[in-house]
């Protein structure tokens, strides 16, 4: 029997969602984005994502089931965009080294920019760190696996290979990673709150480079 399409299912010729309602789609999550990063999943509703968006609350439901979908795709989404632009800051500072001190400080002090380049995702972040036992666990995965796993993942397999090229003296790499980003970018985001309260830049880099010469004290090999 052929079934006529949901509102939030209408496609075009080409079987492509119809531009409006990618549009829609695109203004129930920025909404969503803003609203739980404000209120918390807890406190957060449809109603107040809808006024966000300058939608109805059908329109809502129209592209996702409920809240907890609604939450799981904005984390997932936010995650994934800031961590391609983590992975890109990986490629671009680290892909060839030739001072190790100079390049991991610049490198670190690159890491922590996205506090503010994307204050709206950690403002996300700070509700997860608030609310996590009253969070939806599938949401908390989401999160991880879009965004710091993968991005962890990519930087151990990067210590790994400097420890190859002799820059570091690394067993462990993903341990070597995880030691890297709490000397160096740690303090910064706690001491910002996540970034919303952002430290000056002198403060940032006193932090980043105070760490980087730690994490050098404990990996850096007895001689190149």
């Amino acid at each position: 029997m052929h079934q006529t399409p949901t509102t939030g299912d209408r496609q075009d010729t080409a079987g492509r969602p119809r531009r409006g309602l990618a549009e829609k789609r695109q203004a129930i999550t920025r909404a969503a984005r803003t609203v739980f990063g404000r209120d918390g999943y807890t406190r957060a509703s449809i109603d107040a994502i809808a006024t966000e968006a300058g939608v109805s609350t059908r329109t809502i439901y129209n592209h996702f089931a409920g809240k907890e979908l609604l939450f799981q795709t904005v984390v997932q989404e936010s995650a994934t965009q800031v961590g391609d632009a983590q992975l890109d800051i990986i490629d671009r500072r680290l892909g060839k080294v030739t001072d190790l001190e100079a390049d991991l400080t610049a490198f670190a002090l690159a890491w922590v920019a996205p506090l503010t380049e994307f204050a709206d995702h950690f403002g996300l972040v700070r509700q997860i760190n608030a609310e996590a036992r009253h969070l939806p666990k599938a949401a908390l995965d989401a999160w991880q696996e879009a965004g710091p796993r993968r991005v962890f993942a990519a930087l151990a397999r990067r210590f790994a290979e400097l420890a190859e090229e002799g820059w570091l003296q690394a067993p462990d790499p993903g341990r070597a990673a995880t030691h890297f980003v709490l000397l160096t970018a740690t303090d910064v985001t706690q001491r910002s709150y996540w970034g919303a309260y952002p430290l000056d830049a002198a403060e940032t880099e006193e932090i980043v480079t105070a760490g980087v010469q730690a994490f050098l004290r404990a990996y850096a090999p007895s001689k190149r």
